[in-house]
């Protein structure tokens, strides 16, 4: 192993080994204790950042003969991972010893997926990408029925399961075939290789594996049932780590790699992104579970950012700047509301409809004013983080041409007005017993990022520039 390579491999190591070493660690933490094990794991990530400073600031550094690459668009999707990872442990700390599942398990659990996400947005062979998905979704199932003996967890695990060892099925036949169409599985051989109809129908399975990870219509049916019926701290997390590594990989697969393996391609990824806004907001429309209903909100913003991926073929590393700002300031959001739901929460399944929400103001307005602010900017509302996000990703996408798209992302986002706005309606207008524990602890990062996502819509330029600097490199 060279120094390139193992710099490269610092944050993975970091994470991967952590976990290890906190496994051995949690059999000597008393059961009733086990929140020591979560500040352990904050350790653990912030090694991870540490680490991840080692990496060049300009330019990429490529490892194991271009299995993986240090790059910026590694690093920014890797500080998304690290913050959705601290934030999950934060809310988990509490949550966990309420719902009787605390245990250290969960922990490793999250370093390991986390690792493989990391693996994910610097994979650049076909290859490196399935063991990193791998990576990233075995923990995740075993997550999503951590609360066991709770039915609806273990059968939220077993749809998880079931559904993504089938999409991985997809991704490896897609990978097979398009090595049998270059003979190459490195992005960079790919790319080089003659076009072939062979390639084309390689490309649509790996299309149809990722786009289950991401939650792309029609590969969503998963996602209602597996959010609502997992411990609600493991689909927060879920919600933004595990979409933000599908979209990793989904971006430099498809931009890097398949760029004109077809002329139709591009459509295809507009009409997926068209499906995606419509059904996920439709659906949340009529939803009363609150859980069920961000799930569908967590599909509809999937098709939003799906929106970049044709507009990369005209105008390439702009698209992808927007579509890793949209991740953040979505990060960021989806976190955040999703703090507030578990401070709702009271036991498994009970303070999750939307009738808990009712009176929320005057019982805990800072909560409900903190909750207000993310449904506002998961809506596209200004002056939040969400507006500044869908409008550099509707402007792409008009500039290369897709102003049909836009038009279905305009109205589409006039739609999730309503059943947001219809939460805010609830804590501020309605009478009810809406009550929320007090945790100082999550009650501080709710603040926070309340703040952030308010900040990030008044002053998006630093981080917007950070988005698209860190892709400088990306296309070769």
């Amino acid at each position: 192993m060279t120094q390139a390579d193992l710099i490269v491999l610092l944050p993975l190591l970091g994470l991967a080994g952590w976990a290890l070493v906190l496994m051995l660690i949690d059999l000597a933490i008393p059961a009733d204790r086990k929140h020591i094990t979560g500040w352990l794991t904050l350790v653990g990530l912030a090694g991870a950042g540490v680490a991840l400073t080692q990496w060049p600031s300009a330019g990429r550094l490529e490892a194991f003969g271009g299995l993986l690459v240090a790059d910026g668009f590694a690093a920014f999707l890797t500080i998304i991972f690290l913050f959705s990872g601290a934030v999950a442990v934060v809310l988990a700390i509490n949550y966990l010893p309420r719902m009787n599942i605390a245990r250290g398990e969960f922990y490793v659990l999250l370093l390991l997926t986390l690792s493989g996400m990391v693996l994910m947005s610097q994979a650049t062979d076909l290859i490196t990408v399935f063991l990193a998905l791998e990576l990233l979704s075995i923990p995740l199932y075993v997550l999503a029925g951590l609360a066991r003996p709770n039915l609806s967890s273990e059968e939220s695990a077993m749809k998880y399961f079931l559904l993504g060892a089938f999409a991985s099925g997809f991704f490896v036949y897609g990978v097979a075939l398009t090595y049998g169409a270059t003979g190459a599985t490195g992005l960079a051989g790919v790319l080089a290789a003659e076009r072939s109809l062979l390639l084309a129908i390689g490309a649509a399975l790996i299309l149809v594996g990722l786009s289950f990870k991401v939650a792309a219509v029609p590969f969503h049916m998963w996602t209602p049932d597996v959010y609502e019926g997992a411990p609600s701290v493991v689909t927060a997390f879920m919600s933004v780590g595990a979409k933000a590594g599908g979209f990793a990989a989904l971006l430099r697969v498809f931009i890097t790699a398949f760029p004109d393996v077809a002329p139709q391609w591009a459509y295809v990824l507009a009409l997926l992104a068209a499906l995606t806004m419509i059904v996920g907001n439709f659906a949340a429309v009529v939803q009363s579970n609150v859980k069920r209903l961000l799930a569908y909100s967590s599909i509809a913003h999937a098709g939003y950012i799906l929106m970049a991926l044709p507009a990369a073929t005209h105008m390439g590393e702009a698209a992808v700047g927007s579509a890793l700002f949209y991740l953040l300031a979505y990060a960021l959001t989806t976190l955040g509301a999703w703090a507030v739901v578990l401070t709702i929460e009271r036991k498994a399944g009970e303070g999750v409809a939307l009738t808990d929400y009712a009176g929320l103001f005057s019982r805990r307005p800072g909560l409900a004013l903190a909750m207000a602010v993310f449904m506002f900017s998961l809506t596209g509302l200004p002056p939040t983080s969400g507006f500044i996000a869908k409008l550099n990703v509707f402007q792409v996408a008009v500039q290369a041409g897709y102003v049909w798209l836009v038009v279905i992302g305009v109205v589409t986002s006039l739609v999730s007005a309503y059943y947001y706005l219809r939460v805010v309606v609830l804590m501020f207008m309605r009478e009810g017993a809406g009550e929320a524990l007090n945790q100082p602890l999550v009650n501080v990062a709710v603040g926070l990022m309340a703040v952030a996502t308010f900040a990030l819509g008044l002053f998006p330029s630093p981080l917007l520039q950070l988005a698209q600097q860190s892709v400088l490199n990306f296309i070769r």
